[in-house]
């Protein structure tokens, strides 16, 4: 039997019996109509979990354990702010293939320019409750946006479309990799990524829609550090 997932404050489940978090006590009660008996499975957020059965209002903890499920290679997806609700697709799907950070930039043909403060919390809702869906260890980050030359570090890998050199899967498995808007990136920001010491790749000869990029080439990374063995 699957166990209902929640990532929840560390300091809400200390010591071995405590009372169910209050961030989650109305899904766990109200919601789902769990009870004495039950089990859950409670997330701090660190990598482990802690299986814990309720009795009389309280979680009682019966095993604490390494999340197996989460990737060993921390991968960063710095993603160019894209119109409508894309972004979020994009940080759901990526969160479940195993992406462990997200950077937001602002780029030349972005049609997007800024993000909300409440979109910003509803693309982190959106990342804990894939995290918790997917059974990770860790809910991604996503950080507010900045300008893409602040997201240039040596040995990430820009995806270019129809790039005539290395492909994703020819080159050592990148920390971070940085994927543009609807339109690409400009002329003047793929030479100024390559000064930074970026390396430029290609996902293959088809053109992807923006909000699959993330997936498909997270997916081509973890596959090459293990993951998908």
């Amino acid at each position: 039997m699957t166990l209902h997932r929640f990532f929840v404050d560390p300091a809400a489940m200390a010591g071995e019996r405590f009372a169910i978090p209050s961030a989650i006590e109305r899904q766990v009660r109200g919601v789902l109509r769990l009870g004495d008996g039950d089990r859950i499975v409670l997330l701090p957020g660190d990598g482990t979990e802690a299986v814990c059965r309720l009795a009389d209002g309280d979680c009682v903890v019966e095993e604490r354990r390494t999340v197996a499920s989460e990737p060993r290679h921390r991968l960063t997806v710095v993603q160019a702010l894209l119109k409508g609700d894309a972004l979020e697709e994009v940080v759901q799907h990526a969160t479940e293939v195993g992406v462990a950070r997200f950077r937001l930039v602002v780029t030349e043909r972005c049609v997007a320019r800024e993000l909300s403060a409440g979109k910003l919390e509803r693309l982190r809702a959106i990342v804990r409750e894939a995290a918790e869906q997917s059974e990770r260890g860790i809910v991604p980050a996503v950080e507010p946006p900045v300008a893409l030359s602040e997201a240039f570090e040596p040995g990430s890998v820009l995806l270019f479309e129809r790039h005539d050199g290395l492909g994703l899967a020819a080159i050592t498995p990148p920390t971070s990799l940085i994927i543009g808007p609807e339109g690409g990136f400009g002329d003047g920001e793929v030479a100024a990524a390559g000064q930074a010491g970026v390396i430029l790749a290609g996902l293959g000869p088809r053109i992807l829609r923006s909000e699959t990029v993330a997936v498909a080439a997270a997916a081509v990374v973890l596959s090459r550090t293990g993951d998908f063995a």
